[in-house]
């Protein structure tokens, strides 16, 4: 399994989206996500509406290439119009570990289009889409109710060859039971998966087995 630092390892909720948390979460070898939009002209790192101080991309993807062990970078792209930035600020580096998601349906053409690596959502709220011919793999999602079931798991590889799963704390609700159903699935299924966690270490220790949840 995969791990997905949410919004970086951080300790602290006032840590998420910063230098120091994406630190801890690459010199650990974990994936990060993160949200990227724009503000004044360049990409940066904000959740919500960015300011002036908002970190730049270009500070983040240094903070990356400053540890050797190249995780995956999941990027949450939280404004329309930034296909090409995004693309340039990927490509320059030669950064290949990564996927976008987000976007709305008419900006994720873009993305495609440009071959960018894609996932779409799935979740009680969106069906299938159309698209995942296309793309390389799925976010696989839930707002409300309960979290992924094997059959969703195994019917969102049957479409594409990666899932990242989103984990139940993100969403305020409890993980354990959950993370015990996808560890049963982790070992049956064929295909990539990932799980976006704010509990990253936790997270790496339950799915490799050396903990109980």
């Amino acid at each position: 399994m995969e791990i997905l630092a949410h919004r970086g390892w951080w300790l602290d909720r006032a840590e998420r989206n910063t230098r120091q948390a994406f630190e801890r979460a690459f010199a650990a070898g974990f994936g990060v996500e993160t949200d990227v939009r724009d503000h004044s002209g360049r990409l940066v790192i904000a959740h919500d509406p960015a300011t002036e101080h908002a970190m730049s991309l270009d500070v983040f993807l240094d903070t990356y290439e400053s540890y050797p062990t190249r995780p995956t970078l999941a990027l949450n792209i939280k404004a329309d119009g930034l296909t090409e930035m995004v693309n340039d600020a990927l490509a320059k580096r030669g950064i290949d570990s990564y996927f976008v998601f987000d976007m709305s349906v008419p900006d994720t053409l873009h993305y495609l289009r440009a071959g960018l690596r894609t996932y779409l959502r799935r979740s009680e709220h969106e069906s299938p889409s159309p698209l995942e011919d296309r793309a390389q793999g799925i976010w696989l999602d839930d707002f409300t109710g309960g979290f992924a079931s094997p059959d969703q798991v195994i019917s969102a590889l049957a479409s594409v060859s990666a899932v990242a799963l989103v984990s139940p704390e993100l969403h305020g609700r409890p993980h354990a039971r959950t993370w015990s159903v996808w560890r049963d699935v982790k070992a049956t299924v064929k295909g990539r998966l990932a799980i976006c966690t704010d509990f990253p270490d936790a997270a790496a220790a339950y799915f490799s087995g050396e903990m109980s949840s």
